[in-house]
């Protein structure tokens, strides 16, 4: 591998500059697997064992050999992997049909990757296909997302944007959210279609986004609960999973 390509991909690392070289990385078997086919491949760099082990002619105009320093150098892994693929990120474009017929998620400032790869799993799981984010929320090409995503997103869309904006794109569609002062979900009455809106980790969802909610949903707590509040992922996943139990 020069040393041309072994800075890019070093330097992916970091958030703007996925976005001047239009790239992110997949790192480790598992997930270049789950993602190969679905995104445009730039280099697919590895180990020559790894090649002889796991290569497939596939890979072959794509394949870059590394020693096993220079995958340490590149690596966003405390422990290096023998394959990194360096995907060309897909253009972001909605669907106004599908959204509109669809139940989808709305994120407001998720700072954590593995609740965004866990909320792209879950979204995956249940068919939503579109999840809107504030342009706040961590980068869904950041490494740690990609792996937690474990392959979905290739199948999920995530687009970044003003979030009231992505509203009035879609007057028609009621707007859900989980307020600790909400009505109990349980009890109310969930569509087929709209948005589902989720907070930051430590504040929920903001002033601005939660003046748009028209249906403020509480996931009740045991009386003898000493938690204050639920991860995010996890609040997702059982409200999500309420909407379709319907």
């Amino acid at each position: 591998m020069n040393n041309g390509i072994l800075k890019v991909v070093k330097n992916l690392a970091a958030k703007k500059y996925r976005d001047d070289e239009g790239l992110f990385v997949a790192e480790g078997t598992k997930c270049v697997r789950d993602t190969w086919q679905h995104f445009n491949c730039r280099w697919l760099i590895a180990k020559r064992s790894w090649y002889e082990q796991c290569g497939t002619a596939e890979h072959y105009d794509k394949i870059v050999f590394a020693n096993g320093q220079q995958m340490a150098r590149i690596s966003q892994f405390d422990t290096p992997s023998d394959v990194i693929a360096v995907y060309e990120k897909p253009v972001d474009t909605i669907d106004a049909d599908r959204v509109s017929k669809s139940l989808n998620i709305v994120l407001d400032n998720i700072q954590d990757p593995g609740n965004l790869g866990t909320i792209i799993r879950l979204a995956d799981w249940f068919g939503i296909r579109d999840i809107f984010a504030s342009r706040t929320t961590v980068d869904v090409y950041n490494h740690k997302v990609v792996q937690a995503t474990m392959g979905a997103i290739a199948r999920v869309k995530v687009h970044y944007g003003d979030l009231e904006a992505f509203f009035e794109d879609f007057p028609e569609l009621p707007i859900y959210g989980t307020f600790l002062d909400g009505k109990v979900i349980y009890k109310s009455e969930l569509g087929k279609t709209g948005f589902v809106v989720f907070g930051n980790e430590g504040q929920g969802i903001g002033a601005k986004v939660a003046k748009h909610v028209d249906h403020r949903l509480l996931i009740p707590k045991a009386k003898t609960a000493g938690s204050e509040s639920l991860n995010v992922g996890v609040a997702a996943a059982i409200t999500i999973s309420e909407f379709f139990r319907r």
